[in-house]
């Protein structure tokens, strides 16, 4: 009898690969690989590297508990190769230079806070990279032991970041430091967030992206790195999301929209007109970067007019090229796998890729780019599913209302077609977030422990196409409920469905979603609900992404349609609401407030419901991914137990 793979296995015995960084040349690889201290509970990111086919791998970093964002250095062929990193062995975070043929790493330049998005000059001689900057306290002095903390006051709608906490007007900055000397200066001075700095190849400009006013949308920022004078591309309230400068610096190439329905056009931006131009509109992928794991998936010119970009379609990744001139794409690869962090060779060789799929979690591919053709050079996940296997998939559509809803089903390991199992319907977050084929720990924990898991991209769903993505757009709780429905309706249509037995579970939307359904059926004879949208009025004033995200989503602010938010809130049903229901939030959580758990725990108490709330210290939004390790495998295991005791 095979073992399970349970919640302790899932988040602790996995070594999960990220961040591969092709050489220029495509000869060599270098990557993270996160592990986990099983006694101390912590987990190790180190750097590691192989050459393209996966031969000689080697870890190349021992010190600190996190080693992140390697980085080859530029310079002609030939030259001694070099990678800069970022690494917490120097409090709390430093950026260090490290020779690939051996020796030790360099410190460059360290900061008291954390570091990110790291990027050489041209020419080797510095290094751009953000940090948050305080005005208040501009040499990041640490605060007193003993002193009082200090009175926030603010006058800005983007006071607070989920994650970050209260900011007040602390934001991202760019800084740039010389790799020889770690003299370094802050380039940007704008109240407002920088992120993911891109050099012009002449080493004059660095193209980055800044958040809007109040963090509505995000433009191009072009920087004078000599003056720091700044160039904005791009609509107030639109969105620029991934980029490149073209070899000769002529152009830069972008992802964006100039409204917000989470769906990306292709635009060309001509430097010295200062004109953007839609390249590719109304695709059917979605050519957006923080996709599946959010890690950035930047396109990438593989010559003078070809540009590849790695885009969603559906629940799978394309890799296309895109024609800068005539504005077509081909098709490179498509696979049965989630969008995830990817690079390129410079001389236009290679990609390499992390791989999520179904049967795999946290691998390296690489692809060739010449045919698209594949070859996974690592097999980390090998030593645990080898012993524990994951779960049996199966792919299936529904058609409602002129659509096709994509829908996925997970059975245990050790399926029996003539058994019955109690079914489990999922639901994302977003709502213009997507399933597809993927290795989502919490999925593969109730299959392991026996449940058939249903989910499904009802519309609103990103990858689908513009039109797909807004249909969610003032109809919280209309259509999109149905076509959930309907999916798991088509799912128990299978005879080892067991129909007496189903539960619910989601978070974010997927918990607006699951704390909607209780109040409309009873059908459900369990739920579990993650950090919920349960009062759409309190979550418009309170959440770090109300205010803009809300009046995209709801269609206005509040007192514009005061009955629509009420009606479509699942406060307003909560009170027919039967199913058992147990509620899990991060207390920390600024994007989907602990507030509304708590009104959604009172309210199911208060209807006679058999309520439990499970409230996390210190989690923000996401911390069931990348909270303290022992919340994780809680949240999954109080999941399971909570599912056990209704529908086994």
């Amino acid at each position: 009898m095979p073992e399970q793979l349970t919640p302790e296995v899932l988040v602790c015995s996995f070594k999960v690969a990220g961040d591969p960084q092709a050489a220029p040349d495509g000869s060599t690889i270098i990557y993270t690989l996160t592990t986990v201290d099983k006694d101390k509970k912590q987990e190790q990111v180190q750097l590691w590297a192989c050459d393209a086919d996966g031969g000689n791998k080697r870890q190349l970093t021992h010190e600190g508990a996190r080693n992140s964002e390697p980085r080859w250095s530029p310079g002609p062929e030939g030259a001694p190769q070099s990678i800069a990193f970022v690494s917490n062995r120097v409090d709390k975070s430093g950026i260090f230079v490290m020779p690939l043929a051996g020796g030790d790493a360099r410190e460059i330049t360290r900061h008291n806070q954390g570091i990110a998005n790291i990027a050489w000059s041209p020419d080797g001689s510095s290094i751009a990279y953000v940090t948050d900057y305080d005005p208040d306290n501009p040499e990041e002095e640490q605060p007193d032991d003993d002193a009082a903390p200090p009175v926030r006051v603010t006058s800005r709608l983007d006071y607070k970041v989920d994650g970050l906490g209260y900011r007040g007007d602390v934001r991202k900055q760019i800084f740039v430091v010389d790799v020889a000397s770690g003299a370094r200066r802050k380039l940007t001075d704008d109240v407002q967030d920088y992120g993911h700095p891109r050099w012009s190849p002449d080493g004059k400009r660095l193209a980055a992206q800044v958040t809007g006013v109040d963090s509505v949308g995000s433009r191009l920022a072009l920087i004078d790195v000599a003056s720091g004078a700044t160039q904005l591309v791009g609509p107030q309230g639109g969105i620029v999301d991934i980029y490149a400068w073209s070899p000769d610096g002529s152009q830069i190439i972008y992802s964006g929209e100039e409204t917000q329905t989470y769906h990306g056009d292709i635009w060309l931006y001509d430097v010295a007109a200062d004109e953007s131009k839609a390249l590719l509109t109304d695709l059917e992928w979605n050519p957006g970067a923080r996709l599946g794991g959010g890690m950035i998936a930047e396109p990438a010119w593989i010559d003078d007019r070809r540009v590849a970009f790695q885009g969603a379609k559906g629940g799978t990744t394309v890799l296309q090229l895109v024609d800068t001139v005539d504005g077509t794409a081909e098709l490179v690869r498509e696979g049965n796998n989630m969008p995830n962090a990817m690079s390129f060779a410079a001389d236009g060789s290679i990609a390499v890729r992390v791989l999520n799929s179904p049967d795999r979690r946290g691998e390296l591919a690489v692809i060739d780019l010449a045919n698209g053709s594949a070859k996974l050079i690592t097999g980390y996940s090998d030593e645990v599913l080898e012993t524990r296997p994951q779960a049996l998939w199966e792919r299936f559509d529904v058609e409602r209302d002129g659509l096709t809803i994509e829908a996925w089903m997970l059975k245990p390991p050790s399926f029996d077609p003539e058994q019955t199992y109690p079914v489990v319907l999922e639901i994302h977050g977003g709502p213009n977030g997507f399933y597809g084929f993927d290795f989502n720990i919490i999925h593969q924990a109730l299959a392991s422990a026996g449940y058939i898991v249903v989910y499904a991209n009802p519309r609103g769903s990103g990858s689908y196409g513009h039109d797909f993505s807004s249909r969610v757009f003032s109809d919280w709780g209309g259509e999109d409920y149905l076509d959930l429905m309907a999916v798991l309706d088509e799912a128990l249509e299978r005879p080892y469905c067991d129909e007496t037995r189903q539960g619910v579970r989601g978070y974010s939307y997927g918990g607006y979603m699951t704390a909607w359904i209780i109040g409309q059926t009873d059908r459900f004879k369990a739920a579990v609900c993650g950090a919920p949208c349960f009062d759409l009025e309190s979550f418009w004033g309170t959440s770090d992404i109300g205010v803009r995200f809300g009046e995209v989503q709801f269609g206005g602010p509040h007192h514009a349609q005061p009955e629509w938010y009420e009606q479509h809130s699942p406060s307003y049903h909560a009170h027919k609401a039967v199913t058992p229901t147990l509620i899990v939030h991060g207390e920390a959580d600024d994007r989907c407030p602990i507030g509304q758990g708590e009104q959604m725990f009172i309210a199911l108490k208060k209807a006679g419901v058999e309520t439990e709330f499970a409230r996390y210290p210190g989690g923000a939004h996401p911390f069931q991914s990348d909270g303290p390790i022992e919340h994780r495998i809680d949240n999954i295991k109080r999941a399971v137990a909570w599912f056990d005791r209704y529908l086994q």
